[in-house]
């Protein structure tokens, strides 16, 4: 069974940062681009971060830009979102899901439960 599992949420004052992980059962995550995802409530799920296949490409929104970055552990099979300087506004439901093409491209799929991420002083 391919799953994808987030975890590393939590609570956190403005300024501080977290690191989520996605690990992969099933399949070997290197083959694959891996998203992260996020949806606060009542607002559409949105594209936070990818890194491609053999991560030899990221991307990332233009409000997380200069204060996340995504990395891969092929040994864990896990992809990393460290988030800096963590801002109210970055307080959602954090969700990451493979792209099989390898390129960041939808669609996505095999889609973790998510982490909450909440950001308050």
């Amino acid at each position: 069974q391919l799953q994808l599992v987030e975890s590393g949420g939590g609570l956190v004052q403005p300024g501080e940062s977290l690191t989520l992980s996605c690990a992969a059962s099933g399949f070997t995550l290197d083959y694959y681009a891996i998203g992260w995802f996020r949806q606060a409530p009542g607002k559409e799920r949105e594209g936070v971060s990818c890194i491609s296949s053999k991560g030899s490409s990221t991307n990332f929104a233009d409000s997380v830009k200069g204060r996340f970055t995504i990395s891969r552990d092929t040994a864990k099979n896990t992809v990393y979102l460290r988030m800096n300087n963590l801002k109210p506004e970055d307080t959602a439901v954090y969700y990451c899901a493979a792209d099989w093409g390898g390129n960041c491209r939808p669609p996505f799929g095999s889609w973790g439960q998510g982490t909450q991420v909440t950001v308050s002083s």
